[in-house]
């Protein structure tokens, strides 16, 4: 019997890392093997494909800080805010680092209790873990469903 935890962790693990029950896709698939010259390709006004992964990998680390018992220290307005990737290494670095943080983040969701996950996550005014776990989710969701699309306006 998988856990509530272990349900949401796989959720989470769907979107980043492996799925393709909801998107048919996922960050992994649409990110790996990528030139970094697309990644950071600019269109209009939107930002790039590498800004919205580091934009979601932001929040990961953030809430991961949290899960090990630390801080809340992210902040809306600099979740857009990254030095420019201007190499294919260092790409593939940020990638890496991603992953691990997606997977670090997975491990501590599927070990939470119940009663953990109902818990007020830092400050009752932010609702609970499992609300800001299924956010994280639906955020990245979101940006996937972006990233997409920009590949393809890119690479047509």
């Amino acid at each position: 019997m998988n856990t509530i935890a272990q349900q949401t962790a796989n959720r989470f693990r769907e979107v980043i890392l492996n799925g393709t029950w909801i998107a048919n896709t996922n960050f992994k698939d649409q990110l790996n093997g990528l030139e970094y010259q697309i990644a950071t390709t600019q269109m209009g006004t939107f930002n790039t494909i590498a800004v919205l992964a580091q934009h979601i990998h932001y929040y990961i680390n953030g809430i991961n800080n949290v899960f090990k018992g630390g801080n809340l220290d992210i902040r809306d307005q600099f979740s857009f805010d990254f030095a420019p990737i201007t190499s294919q290494n260092q790409w593939e670095t940020f990638l890496a680092q991603f992953w691990n943080d997606a997977e670090a983040f997975t491990s501590f969701v599927e070990k939470m209790t119940d009663e953990q996950l109902n818990q007020a996550f830092v400050d009752e005014k932010y609702g609970t873990y499992l609300r800001n776990i299924d956010g994280m989710i639906e955020h990245s969701y979101y940006h996937l469903g972006q990233i997409v699309l920009l590949k393809k306006m890119i690479q047509k």
